[in-house]
């Protein structure tokens, strides 16, 4: 049985110690014979220094390691060019001096990789000088590969003033690029993000953005046919469709895709967790949502424009460009509403994502994870046990641990919202398959929530102090139970009122629909 390559990123190594390989070469030789200039972004741990590292090795020759795949017989192995590679993935770089001295430390390495003589220069020099000499050495043109371009800039989001130095640093050794055009085979840069390129890539402005182009859509990721047919021997026993559930669905608008860290390591461990989330808690994602206020339920259903899902600078963070590229959404519908004119609907990817960020958020939002973990957990309870009579009482307990200074830090006509996107955070955290804003005949239900067979139908209304019953009349007498009628299965009608001078819920109803 052939081994699970967990963490490696080397093809060498994937080739020749007995490891899985997916085969994506057939878009190594697309890339390589239809341009010269590309950008990817995909999230984190998604195979891109894997990508990286399978160029390098077709454009330097390397033959043996492509026996049996599709570039074996794609590809003029006649030829061998000059790489040069720049890896950012290492470590944190706190402040400009220490980008400074990376990138000269890589120049450095590039120059001694090839035999040549280094030579202390300030860094764009360097760069063009390394490139120069190197074509003249070989007689060929050079490939350039850059691995996580932007990941300084991204560890220091947080700090605006110190992200904006890592930027110039960046945009001052990029900038050079553009002018070795004639000493150039083909370029790559890979990210996490796509910085607009007035800011980052000004000068560099002949890169061809195949982050979203669905030629490419699976360069990174595995398809199901793809798992279903390397990792045979490690299937035996697994419910495919339940690893669909939980992995798959991150879509570049070509066929969804699988993170492939998460099925690694779900094949060796054999536990559904949340392998890929738990690498890197989304700090200042949550931090961000919460400060703006985030409507929770909305990133289930999130419309945007090419314009905000694709570019995003230190100085202006669109919500919806973090979102996706960062792997907390993908795209689920692509529509030209008139010529020209795309409009993107974002969601969760996967079960994995949307519970774990989902979990995230309430720690945030209610000030205390513990705490966040209880409700959660007693929330559950209750509905296994089918004892609604209880939902009032943990949902009182829930919003009077909120601390005051979040109502005395955001105005009032966020309260609505609030108060929703708690209670759907808490229904969505727990994995509960979830409908908001549910279309029926009579109009929509503010939130439906599946759970083993039951259906739960929420109305939300905000009121003064006293509850006025409205929530769950309008259930009633909308008929909305009826769309679930002929499933069989319970259905309740929970109609749930907040008190904006209590911040607090004023009333809890429901009854069998």
């Amino acid at each position: 049985m052939k081994k699970l390559p967990i963490g490696l990123q080397n093809l060498r190594e994937m080739r020749t110690q007995g490891y899985v390989y997916v085969d994506k070469t057939a878009h190594v030789a697309r890339l390589a014979e239809e341009g010269k200039y590309y950008f990817l972004a995909r999230p984190r741990r998604f195979g891109k220094s894997l990508l990286v590292d399978t160029l390098a090795e077709a454009f330097a020759g390397s033959r043996d390691l492509f026996e049996g795949l599709h570039l074996e017989h794609h590809w003029d192995w006649s030829r061998r060019y000059p790489v040069l590679r720049f890896d950012f993935s290492q470590g944190v770089l706190s402040d400009r001096a220490l980008l400074d001295a990376t990138l000269l430390g890589q120049l450095r390495l590039n120059h001694e990789r090839h035999g040549l003589a280094w030579k202390e220069a300030p860094v764009h020099l360097a760069l063009g000088d390394l490139v120069q000499n190197l074509r003249r050495a070989t007689g060929q043109p050079v490939v350039l590969l850059i691995d996580e371009y932007d990941k300084p800039i991204l560890d220091n989001l947080n700090n605006p003033e110190q992200a904006r130095a890592m930027r110039e640093g960046l945009r001052n050794f990029y900038s050079v690029i553009k002018s070795l055009d004639p000493h150039l085979k083909f370029v790559l840069l890979t990210g996490v993000s796509k910085f607009s390129k007035v800011s980052l890539f000004s000068g560099l402005n002949n890169l061809e953005d195949i982050t979203i182009d669905p030629r490419v859509a699976t360069l990174c990721g595995y398809t199901h046919a793809e798992l279903v047919a390397a990792f045979a021997e490690h299937l035996e026993g697994v419910n495919l469709a339940e690893v669909k559930r939980w992995y798959n669905g991150y879509n570049f608008l070509g066929e969804p895709v699988y993170n492939p860290f998460d099925i690694l390591l779900y094949l060796r461990h054999r536990e559904f967790r949340p392998y890929w989330f738990e690498t890197g808690t989304p700090t200042f994602l949550i931090e961000l949502l919460a400060a703006r206020g985030f409507f929770t339920p909305d990133l289930a259903r999130l419309r945007t424009g090419l314009e905000l899902l694709s570019t995003f600078d230190v100085d202006h963070i669109a919500t919806e460009a973090l979102l996706f590229q960062t792997g907390y959404l993908t795209i689920h519908k692509a529509e030209e509403l008139i010529r020209g004119y795309w409009i993107y609907t974002l969601g969760y990817p996967n079960h994995e994502v949307e519970t774990s960020l989902n979990a995230s958020l309430l720690s945030v939002y209610t000030d205390n994870p513990s705490k966040s973990f209880t409700h959660r957990l007693r929330l559950l309870d209750l509905l296994l046990a089918d004892h609604l009579d209880g939902l009032p009482d943990l949902f009182h307990a829930l919003f009077a641990s909120i601390p005051h200074q979040w109502y005395d830090n955001n105005p009032i006509s966020r309260y609505e919202g609030y108060y929703a996107s708690v209670f759907y955070s808490h229904f969505a955290a727990l994995g509960l398959d979830i409908v908001l804003e549910d279309a029926t005949n009579q109009g929509r239900i503010d939130m439906t929530v599946k759970c083993q067979g039951r259906i739960y139908l929420f109305e939300f209304k905000v009121v003064e102090i006293v509850p006025e019953g409205r929530a769950l009349q309008q259930l009633k007498d909308r008929g909305y139970a009826e769309k679930y009628r002929a499933g069989g299965g319970p259905i309740y009608l929970i109609g749930v009122e907040f008190s904006r001078d209590r911040r607090n819920l004023a009333g809890f109803a429901w009854e069998r629909g």
